[in-house]
């Protein structure tokens, strides 16, 4: 069985500054645009027998530029739906709410087309996720791309790992990185993360 290959999508005006983003379709920087140029030669050093992008334009043009066009798009991939906390940043919601952590405290609703999603039910959207990638895996020789988003990738590594969505935590992530979940004697291990080409 192949690895299971994490990206998250390169640098965003928003990332850079600390805003929370789901649903807002921000696109790269010049900045985000070379990291996903960059990840290129790290994706190409595997056998890709699937590829799945969230429907964010950050993402899918990460995986264009990352060497993967024929990515699938998959709504399961898109980021936390941050509800009220959408285009605010940690130190912002700290001024009403200290103390307040992502993980552990979710998110306060938005309007009725975002309402904002709890830990379990990333948790939920992740474990689909994972019966996607497990049937790609079982169905053909090679590895899986993910490319998606922080938050969302730190919960779907939680799960793979066989633990709690809240435990997402543990696992920061940078932007334009690649991260490979692989297994040792049939258990699921962290194998890489964070990682950058060489420069």
């Amino acid at each position: 069985m192949g690895d299971l290959l994490l990206v998250r999508h390169g640098e965003t005006e928003w990332s850079r500054s600390g805003r929370h983003t789901s649903f807002t379709d921000v696109p790269l920087t010049e900045d985000g645009e070379a990291q996903a140029r960059a990840l290129a030669p790290l994706l190409t050093s595997h056998h890709i027998a699937a590829a799945f992008t969230s429907p964010m334009l950050r993402a899918r043009r990460t995986a264009e530029l990352a060497g993967l066009p024929g990515a699938r798009v998959d709504p399961d991939l898109r980021e936390w739906d941050y509800g009220a906390y959408e285009g605010v940043t940690t130190a912002e919601i700290h001024r009403g709410r200290p103390g307040w952590y992502l993980f552990e405290d979710g998110v306060e609703p938005g309007g009725p087309e975002h309402p904002g999603e709890s830990p379990e039910e990333v948790g939920t959207r992740a474990d689909r996720m994972l019966s996607t990638v497990d049937a790609a895996l079982g169905n053909a020789e090679g590895s899986v791309v993910l490319v998606a988003h922080g938050h969302f990738l730190r919960v779907l590594t939680a799960r793979r790992l066989g633990l709690g969505p809240r435990q997402g935590a543990l696992f920061q992530l940078a932007t334009g990185t690649v991260c490979r979940l692989s297994t040792e004697h049939g258990r699921p291990v962290l194998a890489g993360w964070n990682v950058r080409p060489r420069t």
